[in-house]
């Protein structure tokens, strides 16, 4: 099976402080959580924990996700930053995903999950990205959308516009992203936003880890 084998070795990259009210083995749930952020939908994590001898809900393993509140972390300086964003489907809402990609590196620096997309969520975005990383002197690769333009000139940070090159590193992330979450659609149907948004830094951190 293709997902099982791109987990990544060690987890200590899954937090499991939420595991003293939990009655599952750990170990249990680092491979649950390994394998829905690898590519198993809910249903096929469920059934590959029972091939184990672990009789779980879908809902308990979303849970578990959830829990472990995995996010993007560490400081990090990169010469450029890929900037984008894309639509997310849940139920009949659209939502912007927006992300911040390294393409040196292919790893997310930092996302977010918003109802729209304008110059002022994405200052917002921008400034939380700034919190997080050192990208003042940054050259950021966009699309030529007026809104990224205009926050970017806003905070007086450099851009291009482009379409090719670094470009394609944060096209491959985001048709992964697409095709996980259309999948997907017995986690993404009935959520909330912040539901939506803790899942998708949760596989921020499964991806980075995959790339180092």
């Amino acid at each position: 099976m293709p997902e099982i084998d791109r987990l990544g070795g060690d987890s200590d990259w899954i937090h499991l402080e939420f595991m003293e009210r939990e009655r599952t083995p750990e170990e249990i749930v680092e491979v649950g959580i390994q394998l829905h952020l690898a590519g198993l939908s809910l249903s096929n994590t469920k059934q590959h924990l029972e091939r184990l001898g672990v009789q779980r809900s879908r809902t308990a393993i979303h849970n578990w996700v959830k829990k472990a509140d995995l996010q993007p972390t560490g400081t990090r300086s990169s010469n450029y930053v890929a900037l984008d964003e894309t639509v997310i489907q849940l139920g009949t809402e659209r939502y912007w995903l927006y992300a911040a990609v390294d393409p040196k590196t292919n790893e997310f620096l930092h996302v977010r999950l918003f109802p729209t997309t304008n110059s002022g969520l994405t200052l917002v975005f921008l400034r939380e990205l700034r919190e997080k990383h050192d990208i003042d002197d940054a050259v950021f690769l966009i699309d030529d959308a007026d809104h990224l333009q205009a926050a970017l000139s806003r905070l007086g940070l450099r851009f291009h516009i482009r379409r090719h090159g670094n470009w394609n590193s944060v096209e491959r992330i985001f048709h992964e992203v697409k095709r996980r979450t259309s999948s997907f659609s017995n986690t993404f149907s009935h959520v909330e936003p912040a539901t939506a948004e803790s899942w998708l830094e949760a596989f921020a951190v499964w991806w980075n880890r995959c790339q180092s």
